[in-house]
This record gives C-alpha cells, sequence and structure tokens, in this order.
C-alpha cells in the first residue's frame, strides 16, 4: 500500500532488526530519501511478520539472525500473506549458505551491514522495479551455486515444516514447553509432540544437539 508523505505519495517499508542502532540509523538515513516512508519497526521475525500483516509495506528490511523467529522464515510467512512485499536482506552473513537460503524463502536482494547506504538505496530502486539485487561482494558466490544445481549439504532441507522450524528456534533460544505453547497459541502436548518428530527426523536425541543444529543452519546465533 503506497502511502501519502505531506501530501505525496511514498513507499512503506518495514524495518526487522533486533538492534535498536541498526533501526534508528536506517530510520533517520532513509528519512532523507525521498517517496520513502519508514511505518513500522519490528525486533524480531515473528513481530515483524504481524506488522508486515497490519501494515502492508511495499519494502520490508529485514536482519536474518532475530530472536523467536528467523529471517527466513519470516520471509517465507510474509511473502505468504503480502504476496506484494518485496523483502530486502541487510545482515553481516557473507556465507554462501544464507545467502543462498534467504533467496529461496523468495527474498528480492541481500545486502552486507557494511555497504555504504547508497547500495540500499540502489537496491530499493532495483527491487521497486521487480529485479533481484546481490551485493556485488556477494554475487559471485550466488552464480556459483546456481552452477552447481543449488547447494544440497544442509540438514534441514526438506526434513522439517514451517512449524517445525519455529518450535527448533524457539527451543535453541532456551524457552520452555509452557513457554513456546504460550508464544505460538498452541497446547504443551502439541509442542512437545513437534519435539519428538523433530528429534526423531534428525536422529537428535538431545536439547545440545537441537540448538546445535539450529545455530548451524542459522536459524538462530549464539548472540541473539
Amino acid at each position: 500500500m503506497i502511502q501519502k508523505k505531506g501530501g505525496a505519495m511514498s513507499i512503506p517499508i518495514l524495518l526487522a532488526d533486533d538492534h535498536k542502532i541498526m533501526r534508528d540509523g536506517l530510520r533517520s538515513l532513509l528519512s532523507r530519501e525521498q517517496g520513502l516512508e519508514v511505518v513500522g519497526e519490528a525486533e524480531n521475525g515473528r513481530i515483524a511478520v504481524k506488522m508486515a500483516r497490519k501494515l502492508s509495506p511495499k519494502i520490508v528490511i529485514m536482519d536474518i539472525t532475530m530472536p523467536e523467529l528467523n529471517g527466513m522464515d519470516a520471509a517465507r510467512q510474509i511473502l505468504n500473506e503480502c504476496p506484494g512485499a518485496k523483502i530486502i536482506t541487510l545482515s553481516m552473513h557473507s556465507d554462501r549458505r544464507f545467502v543462498v537460503e534467504m533467496f529461496k524463502a523468495g527474498v528480492s536482494g541481500y545486502l552486507l551491514k557494511d555497504c555504504a547506504f547508497e547500495e540500499l538505496s540502489r537496491a530499493i530502486k532495483v527491487v521497486l522495479a521487480n529485479q533481484k539485487y546481490v551485493s556485488p561482494a556477494i554475487a559471485g558466490m550466488v552464480i556459483e551455486d546456481y552452477v552447481d544445481h543449488m547447494s544440497s549439504d544442509r540438514i534441514l532441507a526438506g526434513e522439517l515444516t514451517n512449524r517445525e522450524r519455529e518450535v527448533l528456534q524457539l527451543i535453541a533460544e532456551g524457552m520452555t514447553t509452557k513457554q513456546i505453547a504460550s508464544r505460538l497459541n498452541v497446547s504443551a502436548k502439541t509442542v512437545e509432540t513437534h519435539r519428538r518428530k523433530i528429534m526423531k527426523k534428525l536422529n537428535i536425541h538431545s536439547i545440545a544437539e537441537l540448538t546445535k543444529v539450529a545455530i548451524q543452519e542459522g536459524l538462530t546465533s549464539v548472540d541473539t
């Protein structure tokens, strides 16, 4: 939905990053750009999904490693509910698996956090024109991955449902069964069922191993 800003039409933008200083900096810089307006901020992926549903942003600028719901799964949910949105990943991760998984999730752009603001501004223009934007710093690995017919070494690829991925992330972040049930609006029994299925699918037998896999797969991080 296009917003009116001072009588003129502007592109509504949602910021999703768990660091407030990052959101504040982006809001300040974007406010100077004509035709753009930050309409909301989210400190984790779950809130980002709720705000996207409510605000219908045209652009979502999103980190990957966020608490409660990571950027990969948040992107899938946002694009499912707001198919007209364009998601730009702004991350510190240059690792090939993060880049590939975000594009598989449906994002339109991927930039590194150490890029200049001018590059982000350019990326916004590119994705608004229905094109993909990849930072030159990581473009080579994306091309390599397509040449290699996509990486096949991911543990979770095709293994877990979206809800199971959510439960895995929350388990890895130290939440109890009761807390997870409350967060997802399901029963504790349902959470336990999901946990058992996850362990069976991944052939894992402890919470420590689940946490290790969640970190390896980018669902959460050690500093979340």
